[in-house]
Formats: structure tokens, sequence, C-alpha cells
């Protein structure tokens, strides 16, 4: 649960940059910024909480504080096996 929980805020948080991005680019409208912004802000919040839920690494861990790219960026480390005490792959050489 606490993966699909960061697949999904990830998602979310990036999406709702780019819309808030595109908004200030264009029309500027406030209301979407101020509907935009603390949806942004929520699922930042959530993909730090659902990373350190997921996995004890410390570096992945902090590359999901990193902004917009973080929780991508986690979600790839994860895939690769490189995170979550793997260490099955470092013991033989392969």
């Amino acid at each position: 649960m606490p993966l699909r929980l960061l697949r999904v805020s990830t998602v979310i948080e990036l999406f709702s940059l780019i819309l808030l991005l595109a908004n200030l680019a264009t029309v500027h409208w406030p209301p979407i910024a101020s509907l935009l912004g603390p949806v942004h802000g929520c699922a930042y919040l959530f993909v730090i909480g659902s990373t350190i839920r997921v996995t004890p690494d410390l570096r992945t861990r902090l590359i999901a504080v990193v902004p917009a790219v973080g929780g991508l960026l986690v979600l790839r480390r994860l895939g690769s096996g490189r995170a979550g005490g793997d260490v099955s792959m470092s013991a033989t050489g392969r």
C-alpha cells in the first residue's frame, strides 16, 4: 500500500506542478494557483512520507526531498533494486 501511495502522490505532485507553471506562464489566474498550490504541497509531503515508509535507505529518503522530481527518482531507484537492502547482487559481484 505505501508503494502505491508513493506512485499516486508522485504523479499528482508532478502534474500539479506542471499545471501551476502553465498557469504562471499563461493566464496567471489566482484561483488556480490557490487551488493547485496546496494540492502540490500535500502531494510533496505524501511523497516524502511514503518514501520513509517504503525504504529504510537514507540516500533514497534524501532523494525524496528533491522538489518536483524526487518521487520519480525514488520510484526509479526502488525499481532498479538499489534501495531497500538488496545485497544479493553486491555479494555475488554480478
